[in-house]
């Protein structure tokens, strides 16, 4: 069975690199364009170019511009592929393309459908405070995550977990079903389920504007943000040290049960972390990172700059 595999990001690379491992015949290999990166401005390869030239240095690798382009389409057709699949890779992919394998197009969906179509589930899941997700393996249709299901597996969500943690535990997961769903393939006993479509929930794009916390919103949910946007984008917010305003990153909190500090204002304290009130509990930061310095723990930050001289911006 030859399959063409899209995808561009980590993700993809670690699922393109299993699919390697087990003998599954890939015939060529679609990702977006090498982008500049870093001070030099030089272009970086894809992490799914990279393992894929790795492990097999003559396997034809395109990064079009735009997938869905005309001339593109008369690139694939050569290949006379049986399936497309495809795993995070960044752009919508025509009907025109859909139609063009013998088997159709399938891809690694990492949420469980139909919550959290869109491009973020696995931090969406995280910041609605979400006890379980999953991995869908889908049939792809025009409509964006929205074909027959072909196989769902639950995956259990931490009440500590960060998106980097969860997505990997997800990897893991979504890769070794996706093999099963190839072999299902090969023996032609594919099943395929629709999706509820009163079920229906989307996981839209994180922006950096959604990362800012706001201190006046409970402490749990402040800490779901927290993790949903761990290690990237990363939770901010604005404190002003010394007078002078500056963005602090926070990696790492814990709810404080406490229902004596306002919202933003600090606990005094300069034997433990920073502990600040928000509308409901507290938040204690962990691990953060001033505008201009390294990561580390708040109880170091606030060894650096007495209390009296640091505060949170009002939001």
């Amino acid at each position: 069975m030859k399959i063409i595999y899209f995808g561009t990001p980590s993700f993809a690379a670690d699922v393109i690199e299993y699919l390697f491992r087990n003998k599954v015949e890939i015939v060529a290999v679609v990702s977006k364009p090498d982008r500049p990166k870093g001070r030099s401005g030089s272009p970086v390869p894809t992490p799914v170019k990279t393992v894929a030239l790795a492990i097999n240095p003559s396997i034809p690798i395109y990064q079009p511009e735009i997938v869905s382009a005309p001339e593109f389409s008369d690139v694939l057709k050569q290949y006379n592929a049986d399936l497309f699949v495809v795993v995070a890779y960044g752009e919508i992919i025509k009907q025109h393309l859909l139609d063009m394998p013998r088997l159709g197009c399938i891809n690694v969906h990492a949420s469980l459908l139909p919550k959290y179509r869109g491009a973020a589930p696995i931090q969406r899941s995280i910041i609605d405070g979400e006890a379980e997700t999953g991995v869908t393996i889908m049939h792809m249709v025009k409509k964006m995550d929205a074909g027959d299901m072909i196989k769902v597996v639950k995956v259990p969500i931490g009440p500590e977990m960060t998106y980097g943690e969860l997505e990997v535990s997800l990897c893991e997961i979504g890769k070794k079903a996706l093999l099963d769903v190839l072999s299902e393939f090969e023996k032609g006993v594919i099943k395929r389920v629709p999706q509820d479509i009163s079920q229906i929930t989307f996981a839209p794009k994180i922006e950096l504007e959604d990362c800012e916390i706001k201190w006046g919103l409970p402490a749990q949910q402040l800490h779901n943000l927290v993790r949903g946007v761990n290690p990237h984008p990363g939770a901010w917010c604005f404190v002003h040290v010394r007078g002078e305003k500056k963005r602090l990153k926070v990696m790492r909190t814990r709810v404080y049960s406490s229902s004596d500090i306002a919202p933003g204002k600090i606990l005094s304290t300069s034997k433990q972390n920073l502990i600040v009130g928000t509308e409901k509990d507290a938040l204690e930061l962990i691990e953060v990172q001033l505008e201009g310095k390294k990561p580390m723990s708040s109880s170091e930050l606030i060894r650096g700059i007495p209390l009296d001289q640091l505060s949170f911006s009002s939001n």
